[in-house]
């Protein structure tokens, strides 16, 4: 299909006064909507790159592919932190070819061109050869990332050189983001290395499946059965919690929820030691950020996306997870685990159970989830018969529930918006 017959038909049907949504599931299969989507989502959006505790010195770096590019995400010998094109200026190859590590400089294994933490060319083999004005102005310098900007420690790029800043995109989201930094005196930071899988389904299943709170209780029913299963696995806390609209396609559900949280919701399994340890992080809270604040960031969850495809869950331990397209039904995706740096070997020890136990990929909840996109992506081999996803529950209510499906609309019409730049989708 081309361009031009891919807007010819809606693929978003909002219809408020019926409360009906619905997606066409040619949205998630048809190679001329994900050209689309690269071209005017992911070359024109804020994307997530890293966080500062991952460069902790001068000279550490990490290497990623963002939006199919590959960036140098590294820290100068200044403290500056920095992101460039990892290709060299002369003939194009890649600078750095190891994931991460440490250097004052990197080499050009190819001509051996040689290029300082921040960029600047500092030396290259043959020299003398080349004309006076070669290197002025910084003309072979590596290329730096048109945009690169922070919020509370996460680092975000834009290949969109009149983007809005990071701050105005974020709009809602930064408080959210607060309530998650807020929880560490010290700074949060990652801890371990990178889990990068793929999935053999649309990448905007994952946005959708990681805002939906209604398939949890189902899909995960095992993993709250091994909860029951273990003496004082969980605490005597319903779900419940609500859904929003944070702005920019950004959303959120902030719920309670039964299982322990090394933040300082206690369960029975973690004994008179644990209730003490966790006690001692809640007053702490308290005293930086008043009771309310603090109860807030210590017995609610959060589950929040900032579009177009960063994922922060702060749940029973907080992951960070990104994910990019790399065919019309496949995605490859990468996380982080993130705590306080202070937080004492205790609860670092359950916060990491936590992560691996659920959040992993080899854990309870992502090969659930990981089958059920990959069994609608199957699904959609029958899109012709049966076109269309509904996503309509909860709609028009005054306040969406945080099973309800709020937060997939919030991201579909501004993933609509974009992709029609502008156009007003019909109503069914």
């Amino acid at each position: 299909m081309d361009l031009s017959m891919a807007r010819a038909s809606p693929l978003v049907w909002n219809d408020p006064q019926a409360g009906r949504f619905r997606v066409a599931r040619r949205s998630f299969t048809e190679s001329a909507i994900l050209r689309e989507e690269y071209e005017r989502i992911f070359d024109r959006c804020w994307l997530y790159l890293g966080h500062e505790s991952e460069l902790p010195k001068p000279g550490d770096f990490v290497t990623r592919t963002i939006a199919r590019r590959s960036v140098l995400f590294t820290r100068d010998a200044k403290g500056q932190i920095r992101g460039f094109f990892n290709t060299c200026p002369h003939r194009g190859a890649q600078i750095c070819r190891e994931r991460k590590g440490n250097a004052k400089s990197h080499q050009c294994f190819y001509h051996g061109w040689v290029f300082g933490a921040d960029g600047a060319l500092k030396s290259l083999p043959g020299r003398e050869s080349y004309g006076p004005q070669f290197s002025e102005q910084g003309q072979a310098d590596l290329v730096p990332v048109p945009k690169l900007e922070a919020y509370r420690g996460f680092w975000f790029l834009c290949f969109d050189r009149n983007a809005e800043t990071l701050a105005d995109y974020l709009a809602g989201a930064k408080a959210w983001i607060d309530l998650i930094a807020d929880q560490s005196e010290a700074g949060m930071a990652v801890v371990g290395g990178t889990q990068e899988y793929q999935i053999r389904a649309n990448w905007k299943l994952l946005t959708e499946n990681s805002i939906d709170g209604y398939h949890a209780i189902n899909t995960h029913a095992t993993y709250v059965d091994y909860l029951k299963n273990m003496k004082g696995g969980l605490s005597p806390v319903p779900f419940e919690g609500t859904g929003y609209d944070l702005g920019n396609g950004h959303a959120v559900i902030e719920y309670k929820a039964p299982w322990g949280r090394p933040v300082a919701q206690w369960i029975p399994l973690w004994g008179e030691d644990g209730k003490r340890e966790l006690e001692a992080v809640y007053q702490r809270l308290c005293q930086r950020h008043g009771q309310q604040r603090a109860d807030r960031i210590a017995f609610l969850n959060r589950n929040m996306f900032i579009f177009p495809n960063l994922v922060i869950n702060d749940i029973m331990a907080i992951t960070v997870r990104s994910y990019f397209p790399t065919a019309p039904d496949a995605m490859q995706v990468f996380g982080w685990a993130l705590a306080p740096q202070e937080e004492n070997p205790w609860a670092r020890k359950f916060r990491l159970s936590n992560f691996l136990e659920f959040l992993g990929p080899g854990g309870f909840a992502t090969p659930d989830d990981v089958e059920a996109l990959e069994q609608c992506q199957r699904g959609y081999e029958a899109m012709k018969e049966a076109p269309w996803n509904d996503i309509s529950k909860g709609m028009n209510k005054a306040r969406a529930d945080y099973d309800d499906e709020l937060q997939m609309r919030v991201f579909w019409s501004e993933w609509q918006r974009r992709i029609s730049e502008g156009q007003s989708p019909r109503a069914a």
